[in-house]
This record gives C-alpha cells, sequence and structure tokens, in this order.
C-alpha cells in the first residue's frame, strides 16, 4: 500500500506541471527576436536542490539576428572567478515557436511562447567533479518590459530536481 502511495504522489506531481497556455493573455506580449537584439546583461544565481546559492554571476549577451536565425553569444564570469562562453543558434519557426542549440547542448532546444512567457526545454552537458553530466533543464522566461526578463530553470537529473538557476537579463 505504501508503494502505490508512492507512485501516486510522484505521478501527481508530475501531472501539475505548468503549461505555456496558462499565459496566452499576459503581457506584455515576448518577442525573442525583438527582446534579444543588440547587449544584453544578466546577473543570477544557481542554487543546489536544497536551495542554497552555491553561485552567482554575472554575464554579457551579445544577440542579434538575420531574419528567423539568431545568435546569442554569451559570456559568462561567477563569483569564483570562473569564466565561461556559449554560442546559441536559434530558429524562429514561426506562431512563437522556436528551436536552437549551442555547444553544450545535446541535441536540440525546442520552445514555445504564449504571451509574456518562453518555456524551452533541452539537456545541457555541465561540468562535475573531474567530469561531467547531462542535466535536463525546464527553462521559463518571463518579459517584465521591453528592457527586463526574468529566467527561471530548473534542472533535473534521472528526474529529480538538483538545482535551480535565477537571472534576470536587461538591455544596454
Amino acid at each position: 500500500m505504501r508503494l502505490v502511495l508512492i507512485v501516486a504522489v510522484i505521478f501527481l506531481a508530475g501531472c501539475s506541471r505548468v503549461n505555456i497556455d496558462d499565459y496566452r493573455n499576459t503581457s506584455p506580449q515576448l518577442d525573442l527576436r525583438t527582446f534579444f537584439d543588440g547587449p544584453l546583461m544578466a546577473y543570477g544565481v544557481l542554487q543546489d536542490r536544497s536551495g542554497k546559492v552555491t553561485r552567482r554571476f554575472e554575464a554579457t549577451i551579445d544577440a542579434s539576428w538575420n531574419g528567423e536565425q539568431g545568435t546569442l553569444v554569451e559570456h559568462f564570469i561567477y563569483d569564483d572567478g570562473e569564466e565561461q562562453d556559449r554560442v546559441w543558434q536559434l530558429t524562429h519557426l514561426g506562431n512563437g515557436r522556436y528551436t536552437g542549440g549551442a555547444g553544450d547542448v545535446i541535441g536540440s532546444a525546442s520552445g514555445q511562447i504564449s504571451g509574456a512567457a518562453f518555456n524551452w526545454e533541452y539537456n545541457l552537458e555541465v561540468p562535475y567533479k573531474d567530469g561531467s553530466i547531462v542535466v535536463s533543464l525546464d527553462d521559463w522566461l518571463f518579459l517584465i518590459d521591453e528592457n527586463h526578463l526574468i529566467n527561471r530553470t530548473v534542472l533535473r537529473k534521472f528526474g529529480f530536481r538538483v538545482g535551480e538557476l535565477s537571472l534576470v537579463i536587461e538591455k544596454e
């Protein structure tokens, strides 16, 4: 009986996921091609599964579009002095749908905009101890106004939450 109860709780928790359509009537309307165009700054924290902040960072983002193809060049500087670069290649598929990839993204990211929100999911290879691991990201972006966006990401391994990333992105 206890096993059935545990399985039911896990199943129901999985079913209670927020849906991108829940944001259909929110504003301002997010357009990645408009917000991610030109220089941006980001400030964020990474938390472990208990909620403890393990890293803080700043990042510069140089974003540009050529038609439906976008490039985001990100440069991160962490509080311990480590620096990291990531270059995203994005494709706008129409109707608020996007795909994308970067050197440490396994496969491709795919997502959808609805109202002021954008949600995309992907797998990311991250450094861990003397090697690396692959984590699944559930990445949410919320447009606050034309110059500010909040990004909240849950990182999972084997379906379990292992961390969370929170950042604010602002246009310069």
